[in-house]
């Protein structure tokens, strides 16, 4: 463009530049008010309580301190080093904070270079001359700036959207790391549950015993007789085939564990191999209320934000529609080559470009599958809140039910205990059966053996009850950056 016809455009640029910065069409992103987290369920207190040890109080970040256990605190600290998954969503999360720069980077100042030397033969006619024009050595170099005004906030909604899936994508590796830290414990659980039902069994296995070398002793005095011994051996080999199943679930559990903290299992802490006691929280389990929980899960967190970011995107379709304005400049030299760089080669210009596609070819149809996209990111939103709430009530009452299913089997093994040890002292005096002691004691060893299932699973629950409640995923650089539900573009 000539000088002449820019100069006439430049007391335009204000209100350009105006324009740039307060116009911005699509959809102000704000947490839709028919959203189910705004719902009174989704902020009603926690039900399911009834009978199990919990509290109100929040749920710490690092639940998994609340065992005191060594042990624990140090597998969890090494997963969270080592774990493949962990590895997966830090690249994932380095790959969306590149596409958030990459989307900040567009519009704004921009230019090139070029240089190019050619032996070439122009066309006469195109400049309107008859007669063959001479072979010759031709150039052009140049460097050419431009800025682009984004009007009608397309880059801006762009940048919007690539945020909330920067921050959906952090979500999701909140989500993978809680993930990591529940299936760490957990292992750890199954393997010290699983050792002490193989501890339970041996005992259960050595009682039994004893009671058969009582009978045989009774039968070598002639109080006795050949199938009280008979008996008492086929119970023996029947406690003693359990043996077997608990030493596979304790394998199975080291394996799994190993896996986690990607090592071989033999290169498992020693602790891990001999643990042979469950876990204990010596504390009602913190478990908040619906509110809080619905902040904290980084499901929920990554639903949102993927509503937010399906929300941008309208803008970005609609903002399509409209014209692409920048201002450009461009200065070089162009012509024969052996008179560059001479004052006849200069060239130089600068001024406005307007660029508009006519909104055709399923342009508008872009905007409402934008739209459409949104209304199913709200829809997932609410599944995956209806979900969370569904997941935390159903593990709750199942800890409560599991809780009051231990103690009462604590109590039964207490009574089954003090009649198996008065039955066979009785037994022993000659004032009982055979059949009455083989009874109490099969009482006895079924109920223990009980007791240390149910308190494995009760556990179990605990872990996964931390997992639905969504806690262990903060730190110092996560809350920094979380994203603020319900906040819009302005």
């Amino acid at each position: 463009m000539k000088l002449s016809r820019a100069l006439p455009l430049l007391p335009l640029l204000p209100v350009v530049l105006a324009l740039n910065a307060c116009m911005t069409v699509g959809p102000n992103y704000s947490l839709p008010k028919e959203a189910l987290i705004n719902a009174p369920l989704a902020n009603a207190p926690l039900e399911g309580t009834d009978g199990a040890p919990v509290s109100q109080q929040a749920v710490p970040a690092a639940w998994w301190h609340l065992y005191d256990d060594p042990v624990l605190e140090g597998l969890v600290s090494e997963a969270m080093k080592s774990n493949a998954d962990l590895r997966v969503a830090a690249a994932n999360l380095a790959r969306s904070r590149e596409a958030l720069g990459v989307a900040q980077a567009q519009g704004g100042f921009s230019g090139n270079a070029s240089a190019l030397v050619e032996r070439a033969q122009e066309s006469a006619e195109q400049f309107l001359l008859f007669s063959k024009l001479p072979v010759a050595n031709e150039g052009d170099f140049g460097i050419n700036v431009s800025y682009e005004f984004d009007l009608f906030g397309k880059l801006r909604r762009g940048v919007e959207a690539a945020g909330a899936d920067s921050d959906a994508v952090a979500a999701a590796g909140d989500l993978a790391r809680i993930t990591v830290v529940a299936s760490v414990v957990r292992a750890y659980v199954e393997a010290c549950s699983s050792g002490e039902e193989l501890a339970v069994a041996q005992r259960s296995l050595d009682l039994q015993k004893e009671r058969v070398a009582v009978s045989r002793r009774l039968r070598d005095a002639g109080r006795g007789n050949q199938p009280d011994v008979t008996r008492g051996q086929t119970q023996v080999a029947t406690l003693a085939a359990d043996i077997p199943r608990f030493t596979a679930r304790r394998r199975i559990a080291e394996y799994q564990l190993a896996m986690l903290l990607a090592r071989k299992p033999s290169e498992l802490p020693a602790a891990v191999k001999t643990c042979n006691k469950v876990p204990q929280i010596k504390q009602p389990i913190p478990v908040g209320d619906g509110a809080a929980l619905l902040k904290r899960r980084p499901d929920v967190r990554e639903a949102e934000r993927q509503l937010a970011a399906s929300t941008a995107r309208i803008g970005v379709a609609t903002g399509a529609l409209y014209p692409t304005v920048s201002f450009g400049a461009s200065a070089g030299f162009t012509g024969i080559l052996e008179d560059i760089p001479t004052q006849p080669t200069a060239r130089w210009a600068f001024g406005p470009l307007i660029s508009w596609t006519f909104p055709v070819n399923g342009a508008r149809g872009r905007v409402r599958e934008a739209e459409a996209d949104s209304s199913a990111a709200l829809a997932r939103f609410d599944g995956v809140v209806l979900n969370a709430l569904r997941e935390t009530e159903t593990n709750l009452a199942t800890y409560a039910a599991d809780y009051n299913r231990a103690d009462a089997l604590r109590s039964a093994y207490q009574s089954a205990s003090e009649s198996a040890n008065e039955t066979h002292r009785l037994y022993v005096a000659g004032r009982e059966s055979f059949i009455s002691d083989l009874d109490a004691t099969r009482t006895l060893t079924s109920t223990h053996a009980q007791v240390a299932a149910a308190e494995g699973q009760v556990a179990l629950d605990q872990v996964n009850l931390f997992l639905a409640l969504g806690g262990g995923w903060e730190t110092d650089t996560v809350a920094s950056n979380s994203p603020h539900q319900g906040q819009g573009s302005q």
